[in-house]
């Protein structure tokens, strides 16, 4: 959902060049690289948790039917796999259900253009002013390279600078040509099919969840961005190798163990923040989705695509279907 969000948020024009930003697109996976007694404790804490690996599954309970899939947002080659996999069995369902359809992205281009400030700061300080400074220099540094000046990005919304932050700049740039990632792969097959496609969630979610942070929580998420930006073209490859890996709750936790890192930063601190984080972009989510899965599901055969960092953990999709009625089990798609 966020991605698909910043796909119709991002000015369309960017001041990059094309060489530079094909430069910028090259990473390296973090895990490869991380020493041998590191890597395992990531892995450790990964596997801890229910569900931890596998990004296609299904679900029965008392003759009902659905079918999992775990996405990454963004386009990949890699997607033709499940695409082809997944598109005559979206054919033979009886609804598509995802995090966004088109008429939630049709509600949601409406409302940006008549609420301006649900994206930037109509009232009240901007960052230049609430920020301290080493911040918005270094702020300043970082959504220049994304062809964001100073000017605009002091009147932006602190959450949005956080998403923005979270890619490199040349992923801004594919952004900002709508990529369909394997959501949009998967509704297109719907479509083609005469398939309903329903949301999940409200269309607004997105401004729901980052409404309920503090200021000092949104300043706080700005600045350990910042500390991530040398490293950011690397953490979204490795990102997008752990989703084809099928390891969807190992890039969580390597988040985890590199905000250990964090100068200043307590693992109890950075463990409170990261728990906080999930409670507001997954847990509350996942629960709210359960119950528009089970409606689904009893019209018929129902496929659900949602962000493969939802289906793992306790609170995690695959654990709350399980605990409610449903066998689950990994599906392997060749």
């Amino acid at each position: 959902m966020l991605s698909k969000f910043l796909s119709l948020a991002i000015p369309a024009a960017l001041a990059l060049a094309p060489a530079m930003a094909r430069a910028e697109c090259y990473g390296l996976n973090i895990l490869d690289l991380m020493p041998q007694a590191e890597r395992k404790e990531v892995t450790a804490a990964a596997d801890a948790v229910p569900y931890a690996s596998g990004n296609y599954w299904t679900a029965s309970k008392d003759g009902m039917q659905i079918t999992i899939i775990g996405t990454y947002h963004l386009d990949d080659p890699r997607h033709v796999v499940a695409q082809a996999y997944f598109a005559p069995i979206i054919a033979q369902a009886n609804t598509l259900l995802v995090e966004a359809g088109p008429d939630e992205k049709k509600a949601l281009e409406a409302q940006m253009a008549k609420d301006p400030s649900l994206l930037t700061i109509t009232e009240g300080p901007t960052l230049l002013e609430s920020l301290p400074p080493e911040t918005w220099a270094d702020l300043s540094v970082a959504m220049s390279a994304r062809g964001i000046p100073p000017f605009m990005t002091a009147k932006f919304r602190p959450w949005y600078v956080t998403v923005m932050l979270a890619m490199p700049p040349c992923m801004l740039e594919q952004m900002a040509t709508e990529p369909k990632g394997l959501d949009g792969l998967l509704i297109d097959a719907a479509l083609a099919a005469d398939v309903p496609v329903r949301a999940l969630e409200p269309f607004d979610t997105i401004f729901t969840i980052f409404g309920g942070l503090t200021p000092q929580e949104e300043i706080e998420m700005i600045e350990q961005s910042l500390t991530m930006e040398d490293v950011i073209a690397d953490f979204s490859v490795t990102l997008a190798d752990t989703y084809f890996d099928g390891d969807n709750r190992l890039m969580w936790e390597l988040m985890r163990y590199q905000s250990y890192k964090i100068p200043g930063m307590s693992r109890e601190k950075a463990d409170a923040d990261l728990a906080r984080m999930e409670d507001l972009l997954m847990i509350r989510r996942n629960r709210a989705w359960i119950p528009v899965i089970d409606a689904a599901a009893a019209d018929g055969p129902v496929v659900v695509g949602f962000g493969a960092l939802h289906l793992s953990g306790s609170d995690g999709v695959l654990n709350l279907l399980a605990q409610d009625g449903w066998a689950v089990a990994p599906l392997v798609v060749p």
